[in-house]
């Protein structure tokens, strides 16, 4: 489970679970408006963090920022192109 504090928005934090498949799952907005969040989670349940991102990075609401786009940014690090730049452990 990851849990991201929101800036920015209503919501105050997201949860969230990515799993062996790297698929998103879970997604829980603490605070904000619930039936569009509600809504919010359920589409993006099962879709990768590049998916995801794709879709909601860039929304805006207040302060140049929106849940969604907090969504994005707590799953960006969990994207295919963030997994690549990660540097590597040597043995």
């Amino acid at each position: 489970m990851v849990t991201y504090s929101t800036k920015g928005t209503c919501s105050k934090q997201i949860i969230f679970d990515i799993d062996e498949n790297h698929k998103v799952h879970n997604v829980k907005f603490i605070g904000g408006c619930s039936g569009n969040l509600q809504g919010i989670s359920r589409l993006v349940e099962g879709k990768t963090p590049d998916e995801v991102v794709a879709l909601l990075k860039g929304i805006r609401c207040r302060q140049n920022t929106s849940c969604p786009d907090q969504l994005a940014q707590a799953l960006e690090p969990y994207t295919t192109q963030a997994e690549r730049e990660r540097p590597r452990k040597s043995s």
